[in-house]
Formats: C-alpha cells, sequence, structure tokens
C-alpha cells in the first residue's frame, strides 16, 4: 500500500521554483528518506503534501486522501515535525504538549513522559530557557506523542547530539517496526544511509532518481589502496575493466584504486607482486548523491 502518492506536484513561489513535477511514492512501512542541500525543494515538498503550501499544479494523496480536500483528516493520522520549528517561549514544555494533545482531544500523558525520559527533556522548564537541541526535543515529542501512522519530519535531527541521534534513530526503527511509516527529509547523508530503506534525490527542484539504499551503493565506486613491495606498473592496473583511475603515491610503491563492480581482477593482479598491505573503502551512498551534483555542474 501507499501511503504517499503524488502526480506531477509543482509549486512555484511566483516565477521561482520550489519543487517541479513531483512523481512520488512512499510505501506503507518503510523509513522514505529526501535527500538534497538546503534550496532543493525538500521542504517545499513537505508543506504542500501538508497543504500549508497550495500547489501551482499536480496532486497528492496521503492514505488515499486528498492533500488539499481532505487535509483535516490526514493531520489526525501523522505526526509533523517542522524544519523551522516555532515554539511558545512562555510556555514549559509540559504545557506545549499538553496544548496540543487537547488540540487532538487526545489523552497523551502516559506517552509524553516515556519520550521525554528517552530524550533525557526536563518538560518543567520555560521554552525560552531550551538550548536549540531540547527544542528540537519538544518538537519530536509533539511529532511522535500520539503514535501516528505517519511521521512527516523536515531536517529532524537538527541540534541533537550524537547520543540523542542514536536515541531517535532507534525510536525510528520501532515506528517501522510497528508497520508505520517515515517521510523525513535531510541533507545529513550518514543519517539517511543509516535509517531509511529508500532514498529520493532532489536536485534544483526535481526529483531525480529513487532506489534502495543498497541499490544506490552498489551504483557507487570502491576505493581499494594497495602497497606493494616494489613498484608495481600502475598502467597494468588503468587497463582493467573495472578501474577507473589510478593514483600513484609514497614514491611509487602504493596505488589508489577507483574501482567500479567487482574487485576481482584487481586482486588477481596485485596477487602476482608482493603485497604489504591492501585497504577497502565501501560504496557510499555520499559518493552516489555528491556524483549527482558534480555531473550536473559539469554539464
Amino acid at each position: 500500500m501507499m501511503v504517499i502518492e503524488t502526480s506531477g506536484l509543482t509549486k512555484f513561489y511566483g516565477t521561482a521554483p520550489g519543487i517541479i513535477d513531483l512523481d512520488l511514492e512512499v510505501r506503507e512501512g518503510e523509513i522514505f528518506g529526501l535527500l538534497g542541500p538546503n534550496g532543493a525543494g525538500k521542504s517545499t515538498t513537505i508543506r504542500t503534501l501538508l497543504n500549508f503550501l497550495l500547489p501551482t499544479r499536480g496532486s497528492g494523496t496521503i492514505f488515499g486522501l486528498d492533500i488539499h480536500k481532505e487535509t483535516v483528516a490526514i493531520k489526525r493520522r501523522t505526526g509533523y515535525l517542522p524544519g523551522d520549528l516555532a515554539l511558545y517561549d512562555r510556555m514549559t514544555g509540559r504545557e506545549f504538549l499538553l496544548y496540543f494533545a487537547n488540540l487532538r482531544k487526545i489523552d497523551t500523558r502516559t506517552r509524553v513522559r516515556e519520550l521525554a525520559d528517552r530524550f533525557d527533556l526536563d518538560l518543567d522548564r520555560p521554552i525560552k530557557a531550551y538550548s536549540s537541541g531540547n527544542r528540537q526535543k519538544v518538537g519530536l515529542v509533539n511529532a511522535f506523542m500520539h503514535d501516528p501512522e505517519l511521521l512527516i519530519l523536515d531536517e529532524p535531527t537538527g541540534g541533537l547530539d550524537p547520543l540523542m541521534q542514536q536515541e531517535f534513530q532507534d525510536l525510528l526503527n520501532e515506528v517501522r517496526d510497528d508497520g508505520r511509516t517515515v517521510f523525513l527529509s535531510s541533507h545529513i547523508l550518514p543519517e539517511v544511509e543509516r535509517i531509511a530503506d529508500r532514498v529520493g534525490i532532489v536536485r534544483d527542484q526535481r526529483l531525480v532518481t529513487v532506489d534502495s539504499v543498497e541499490a544506490f551503493k552498489d551504483l557507487g565506486r570502491a576505493t581499494v589502496t594497495i602497497r606493494f613491495a616494489s613498484i608495481p606498473d600502475p598502467s597494468a592496473f588503468a587497463s582493467l575493466e573495472s578501474v577507473l583511475e589510478v593514483d600513484v603515491r609514497n614514491g611509487g610503491d602504493t596505488l589508489v584504486l577507483s574501482i567500479e563492480g567487482t574487485v576481482d581482477a584487481v586482486l588477481k593482479m596485485a596477487a602476482a607482486q608482493e603485497v604489504l598491505s591492501i585497504s577497502t573503502r565501501a560504496n557510499e551512498l555520499e559518493d552516489v548523491f555528491l556524483s549527482y551534483y558534480t555531473d550536473a555542474d559539469a554539464s
């Protein structure tokens, strides 16, 4: 089942594009990461999906409900964390969360206590006295406290320290294990690589590709560094089909090879000589992500 579906969804701010012709599908029970630098269109996508912005053209549904005509029903089933989180500074954290629970007409006190404990959040301090990280924690508790079917999170880990980032990732995994769905935007690639099932890459206000994290990593390049007992012939390695680049280092006895595909031929050629050390760096989502932007800059 698709929880989010859009067709040609487009938003212009006057003549400036926010997002163009977005065709997107987010499946039930998955964590979907929308990747792109600041200004690429991630926040515009989220705000349009939640009807905070009216689309210029195109359509979209969440839970099969029209994002414009049935937005109240959608928001009942959704938890949302905005990228530009605004809080009521004169309230305490507890008062703020109680206020939103009352708007939803639900009792979230037990769940709020559990989440506050996990995030080490003092609910009885005035919001104006909170650090940026604690303000972000309030926003996260507000998004999660009613156990929504769908979480839409815009740059969710801003201001969180590494320990709290790990707690957040554990929480997302629990949501997925419950069969619920997460749609998050981020420009922090290692974060998305660790937690997302599928990733969409946004460039210049357009969704350019969608695939699983593993599929993206398979498209990237591996790096193999080999140090030999004597100076090898780099041209022999450069002639191999899988080798894209050869960098000679350390006076000539070390080769750093950029490889696409299998490393088998490289290892067989290296084995014909005395190898002192060998190391590999597996493909990373960051490599693939950056290739979409460097390729665009070169074109």
